[in-house]
């Protein structure tokens, strides 16, 4: 599925370095960018809970309505601010939001496929996300992992092959072949490894985005790095959960 992606090139060092020779009013800073993250994450939640509410109640056209154009919206927005990071502070909610309606009617419609075998799904792949993201900060705030140029190496040809390996598998669905252990609910080991080194690269992601912030605070980047920042940040967490619903979904099939 096109929505399972897995690269997140939002906080390339070139773009940092790009936006320093922008006028801008400030200097970014960490405390910044985690606040925007947070206005980012509430716009998130509010496009999903419409979708939801959509889905629970019958409204399932107008929900996969909202989930298309969400899912466009979203795109464009990124593509955008990739080019132009300064909009960034008008783009980024509107991305929140767009991503919010996608992923409100995605988990819908999995929560409600997976309501016998796998009651509350949903929340347990929130909750999931949640604990990861927290542990991968605190394993970052104490410097046990550190984002070394080794580290980097590693993440990027990691998530590069990752991409590769999702386009191919999605150009192969558009003339119907279907790769048995890409498929959503699949309970092959060889699916479940996958998914879980997925998991995993996805995880360290966030790493690279602490990293990416602090590198911006001390290189001195513009104010609407932050709303880029916090950007790039959430694109990291949408990937994380959409990976952990995946590998819950492939779970419940193993269950009685």
């Amino acid at each position: 599925m096109a929505l399972f992606e897995s690269s997140n090139p939002t906080l390339s060092e070139k773009i940092f370095s790009r936006s320093l020779g922008q006028a801008a009013e400030g200097q970014m800073t960490v405390r910044g960018s985690i606040q925007k993250f947070g206005f980012l994450l509430l716009m998130v939640v509010a496009g999903a809970g419409y979708t939801w509410k959509l889905y629970f109640e019958g409204a399932a056209p107008t929900m996969m309505t909202f989930l298309i154009v969400g899912f466009i919206g979203g795109a464009i927005a990124a593509i955008a601010m990739y080019f132009k990071p300064e909009w960034s502070k008008y783009l980024a909610p509107a991305y929140g939001l767009m991503q919010g309606f996608v992923l409100g009617g995605l988990s819908a419609v999995i929560n409600d496929m997976m309501k016998t075998k796998y009651p509350n799904i949903v929340l347990t792949a929130v909750l999931l996300t949640i604990g990861v993201a927290f542990a991968v900060f605190l394993l970052y705030n104490f410097r046990i992992i550190r984002a070394t140029e080794k580290f980097k190496a590693v993440m990027f040809s990691s998530i590069v092959g990752i991409m590769i390996f999702y386009v191919i598998n999605l150009v192969l669905g558009l003339f119907g072949v279907r790769i048995p252990f890409m498929q959503f609910g699949d309970n092959s080991l060889l699916g479940i490894g996958i998914n879980l080194f997925i998991v995993a690269i996805a995880a360290l992601s966030l790493v690279l985005n602490f990293d990416q912030i602090e590198t911006g605070e001390q290189m001195g980047a513009p104010k609407f790095m932050e709303w880029y920042s916090a950007y790039g940040l959430l694109a990291t967490l949408i990937w994380l959960y959409l990976e952990i619903l995946k590998l819950l979904s492939r779970f419940s099939n193993n269950r009685n």
